[in-house]
């Protein structure tokens, strides 16, 4: 059971964040006060649940700083992810994102006290070759090495520090005070941004607030405490490498209310992927366990 719950956690937060470019390609509010409005909502729900019920405890100055940091960095991702989608294509911008585990494999190695294994490496390079499939080799002649390709790369850095920086803070803090600083901070961070650069507050339409608020409960307070939690329990790099299932959820979820075509390379794509993410939760020591028990 110990493993199981943080397990099923990432699985729920990594059908949230599947929903999230799918929100996107709607294009109802600009990226940028689109990613502000996800923090600020979600903050707004979250803040009167974890004071009503006195489970924000404040941490010291120095975890607390580090969560503020937090999510100055997600946030960041966020913004900078939007923007790539916006100036590029969506494909582009994720799968360079998605490079995302190869960021958190060197930080773990050079940053933290436990490096990643082999089958993390062997998993990952499984996974990105599924990934490549997924979207198609052809793709990659139409790579343009312009400001929307360095925005997408930035993301995946981003959001590879942010995951290397949360391990260290949630060993020693709460998922919800955690999350209540981390959207703090995004907040006030990315509405300074959006006023300093005059991007629109108001002026969208019934349903583009609908899916603002759509994005905060479902896409960060549902998916990025569930995250946080698996986080907590889970190897930051197993986590990083997990999360790129989602890219499988979101073309069904494309195929599915975006008519956007399936084909059978992208579903061999899909399961080279998962195989991949499966060799990094392969324990040799469970698996010997399991051969002599047969014996």
């Amino acid at each position: 059971m110990k493993l199981t719950k943080p397990r099923l956690a990432l699985i729920c937060g990594i059908l949230c964040i599947s929903i999230f470019p799918i929100l996107v390609k709607l294009q109802l509010a600009p990226g940028l006060i689109s990613a502000f409005y996800r923090m600020f909502f979600a903050v707004t729900l979250l803040l009167p649940y974890v004071l009503l019920s006195k489970n924000f405890k404040l941490p010291t100055l120095k975890f607390t700083l580090l969560a503020a940091l937090c999510g100055i960095l997600f946030s960041s991702d966020v913004a900078v992810w939007n923007i790539a989608i916006q100036d590029s294509s969506a494909t582009q911008a994720s799968l360079l994102t998605n490079l995302s585990p190869l960021w958190v494999g060197i930080g773990s190695f050079f940053f933290l006290k436990v490096r990643p294994a082999t089958n993390f490496w062997i998993g990952t390079v499984v996974s990105l070759f599924g990934m490549i499939t997924l979207v198609g080799f052809s793709f990659f002649m139409d790579l343009n090495f312009n400001q929307a390709f360095l925005f997408a790369v930035l993301s995946g850095i981003l959001y590879a520090i942010y995951l290397l920086v949360s391990k260290n803070v949630l060993s020693q803090v709460d998922v919800l005070s955690f999350m209540t600083i981390s959207l703090i901070a995004s907040s006030m961070y990315l509405g300074i941004l959006c006023y300093s650069l005059n991007q629109p507050f108001t002026g969208f339409s019934n349903t583009g607030w609908f899916v603002l608020i759509l994005q905060a409960v479902i896409c960060q307070l549902c998916a990025w405490l569930s995250v946080s939690y698996a986080t907590q329990h889970m190897r930051a790099t197993r986590v990083s490498l997990s999360l790129l299932s989602q890219a499988i959820i979101t073309s069904i979820l494309a195929w599915l209310f975006l008519e956007e075509q399936i084909t059978l390379q992208m579903v061999f794509g899909g399961i080279i992927l998962l195989f991949g993410i499966r060799i990094t939760f392969y324990n040799k020591t469970i698996a010997l366990k399991r051969l002599f028990s047969y014996n």
